[in-house]
């Protein structure tokens, strides 16, 4: 359940606020050396100022196919080759794209708890395998239920707190 809380809260952090984060852009897949590469994975990425990121290629050959990379990526950025760096500056977020972010991160949130009332299930039925005593089984169902309860609740206060971020000006 910890995982699945940490990989929602990990996708919340790639929804961008108006200030630049690395993880806004290292998931984009770069066609590079014949096959698909994570951007972290062939670049450096940093974010000199708030409304900046800058990514440096290891191999200068491969500043093309990352700039069509992020193009094609459709995250709203425009890239900027500067010579053996690209620049993506961040466009000012208008009412409706930050709603367009809330709505995402809503949906994040909702997979983050699907994922962890699956792992919920499954625990229900491995102790439902493992025949236990009643009072053994009881225990265990509450402890897989509280357990529950404090995941979703802290995918909710991320999501809270996301939502929070995302429509501050």
């Amino acid at each position: 359940m910890k995982k699945a809380v940490d990989y929602a809260v990990h996708e919340f952090a790639t929804l961008h606020t108006g200030k630049a984060t690395p993880a806004m852009v290292e998931g984009v897949m770069v066609e590079a050396y014949g096959s698909q590469m994570r951007l972290k994975e062939c670049a450096a990425i940093s974010t000199p100022d708030a409304r900046m990121i800058a990514i440096q290629p290891w191999d200068a050959g491969l500043v093309k196919a990352v700039e069509k990379a992020i193009q094609v990526a459709n995250l709203g950025f425009n890239p900027i080759v500067d010579g053996k760096t690209i620049r993506i500056p961040l466009p000012d977020m208008s009412r409706e794209r930050r709603q367009e972010f809330v709505k995402t991160a809503n949906r994040l949130a909702e997979e983050g708890r699907v994922h962890v009332r699956n792992i919920r299930r499954d625990a229900h039925e491995a102790a439902k395998k493992a025949k236990l005593p009643e009072d053994d089984s009881k225990r265990l169902e509450k402890d897989i239920q509280a357990a529950t309860d404090k995941a979703i609740k802290d995918i909710n206060d991320h999501l809270a707190s996301k939502e929070k971020e995302l429509l501050t000006v």
